[in-house]
């Protein structure tokens, strides 16, 4: 799967569970950790956790997929699912205001508001 298609893949688990204010970040010009940003957020740290949980269930699922790692879940402030080329960044509200990532990596052309 490529990198975008894993990325618009991950975007839609995120929706069809309900997260909100979903986008995709292209970041390969300024990093190379990774190509794409996904990021999304959960109203409580019970659908934080529930999210990150689906997406990796899921990528497992329908696409034997796993992530490298994965950090913060348990807490379900900020979880992260790194997939490689693909890294999902899923909020609460307060956490993903306060790190605010698509300040970090826009650079004017690279932020796509995720919509089916």
């Amino acid at each position: 799967m490529e990198s975008y298609e894993l990325a618009r893949t991950c975007a839609k688990v995120l929706s069809d569970k309900k997260a909100e204010d979903i986008v995709i970040i292209k970041v390969d010009e300024q990093t190379v950790v990774c190509s794409y940003f996904v990021i999304g957020s959960g109203k409580s740290t019970t659908q934080v956790r529930a999210l990150c949980d689906n997406v990796e269930e899921q990528l497992k699922k329908d696409h034997e997929l796993s992530p490298v790692r994965t950090e913060g879940v348990r807490e379900g402030r900020w979880g992260v699912l790194d997939y490689g080329d693909v890294v999902v960044h899923i909020f609460n509200e307060e956490s993903r205001l306060f790190y605010y990532l698509e300040r970090l990596w826009d650079s004017g052309k690279n932020v796509e508001k995720y919509e089916e």
